[in-house]
């Protein structure tokens, strides 16, 4: 078994270290986390034939003060080595905890892996060289732990299930099928292609959603900062001189409700926060998370585009998996995983029971109504001719579909928006420009003076 030592952090801010042995870094990691201690360094030491035929192995630790109790030589250290040496390691650590793993990340690391896998690197020699030049800390010490995984003998897509919150889950499955079937550079090259597509993918959806909300939130704040800031100084103005002129009804009783809003804050921020929690309460039940994933489904403009989107990701699953050998009834079973949707779960779930009493797996897809004709009959097709030639033609169509329904998104999204700006805009200029212009022309200086 082989020997590791680590550095870490407990709860009181003290740091421990200690020579252990454990299966991998992996489970190491894990019972570290387990006794409440924060990893800042973990190095895998290879034993000499001395240590081995003379030194007693360490029995394991389950609690922090064994921990505590093991290092208490390491602990008392000279004062001021010690808290410099604290300090470093926790500025190290939080770094590293705190630094975001982006796409690009994963990308960046999939493509050179791929470049060094052309180029015969094995996979240790090829970690190694990509952890050197990684930058992202986090990302570093994910990469170490693949690499002492692989260096144990285990297969590099058995440490990244461990890691799901980074790696996507088709990802994972590309790099597993890859591994098991001795393909790793072609599953690299496709996994390339997926990551690049998906970040495109993201790139559009931003692109339609952030303008368009920002829009919307710059209007409304323009509105309430006009009538906190604007009308009640036009009517400072107004009492100060004496004129009888009087502001806009509508524009008294908007500035009425904003200063109740002001006044009572607290009542508005509890109704919304209550009705969020009994949103959120709901949704965390099997039925709300049910009724919640179908309305993501079905919901106006962009339930077809989450259904699309996910139902691609089950074919691109599909196909991968058919390419290398599966069953169909394993193929579903695997890919399954690729959505968290529960009524995509579900639709998967009554697939597998139809092959399992000699039924057909389309029809649960048919029987919810949410995949189109085109969709069905081409799987209906390629049941009676080549699955894995229609679901790559499928993907095809689904990859245009999708870009279809996108550009109209785009195209209705902004109409919509602007019916809305439209109706903040009259409103604005009802409550707050009239009043301004009325200022402004100096009518009020009339009624002011008496005349």
């Amino acid at each position: 078994m082989p020997s590791f030592l680590y550095r870490a952090v407990t709860a009181d801010g003290k740091v421990v270290r200690n020579k252990v042995e454990e299966v991998n870094r992996k489970a190491l990691i894990k019972k570290l986390l387990r006794n409440g201690l924060t990893p800042i360094s973990i190095q895998q030491k290879n034993k000499t034939i001395t240590e081995t035929s003379t030194k007693k192995p360490k029995r394991n630790l389950n609690s922090i003060s064994d921990i505590m109790q093991e290092t208490s030589m390491y602990i008392n250290l000279d004062k001021q080595e010690n808290e410099k040496s604290f300090f470093t390691r926790l500025n190290n650590t939080l770094i590293a905890r705190t630094s975001k793993i982006t796409t690009r990340d994963i990308v960046v690391f999939t493509q050179d892996f791929y470049l060094l896998k052309k180029a015969n690197f094995n996979n240790i020699h090829a970690l190694s060289t990509i952890i050197d030049k990684t930058e992202n800390l986090r990302f570093k010490e994910i990469l170490r732990d693949i690499l002492a995984g692989v260096e144990a003998g285990e297969n590099m897509y058995t440490t990244m299930e461990y890691y799901d919150d980074v790696f996507p889950y088709l990802y994972i499955n590309m790099i597993k099928v890859g591994e098991l079937s001795g393909s790793l550079t072609k599953s690299l090259e496709e996994a390339v292609t997926y990551l690049d597509e998906t970040e495109a993918l993201n790139k559009r959806l931003r692109d339609i959603f952030i303008p368009n909300i920002a829009l919307l939130v710059g209007i409304f704040a323009l509105l309430i900062i006009g009538m906190l800031v604007v009308i009640p100084t036009i009517q400072n103005v107004f009492d100060a001189l004496g004129s009888t002129d009087q502001l806009p009804a509508i524009t008294i009783w908007f500035s009425g409700v904003v200063d109740k809003i002001v006044q009572y804050w607290y009542v508005p921020i509890l109704i919304i926060a209550a009705i969020i929690v009994g949103i959120v309460m709901y949704v965390r039940t099997p039925k709300g998370r049910y009724n919640f994933d179908y309305f993501k489904y079905t919901m106006p403009l962009f339930g077809k585009l989450i259904f699309s989107l996910d139902f691609l990701r089950l074919a691109e699953a599909m196909l991968l998996n058919l390419r290398n050998g599966i069953r169909i009834q394993d193929a579903l079973e695997v890919s399954k995983n690729v959505n968290k949707n529960y009524v995509m779960r579900s639709i998967i779930e009554s697939s597998i029971n139809n092959l399992l009493i000699g039924q057909s797996w389309i029809e649960p897809f048919e029987k919810y109504n949410l995949a189109s004709p085109m969709m069905i009959e081409m799987l209906n097709i390629g049941m009676q001719t080549d699955l894995q030639e229609m679901l790559e033609k499928l993907v095809e169509y689904m990859e245009i579909d999708i870009n279809n329904t996108i550009a109209k998104i785009m195209k209705v999204l902004p109409e919509i928006v602007y019916g809305f700006v439209g109706i903040f805009l009259i409103f604005l200029v009802i409550v707050v420009l009239v009043p301004c212009i009325q200022a402004y022309m100096g009518g009020w200086l009339f009624s002011a003076a008496g005349v």
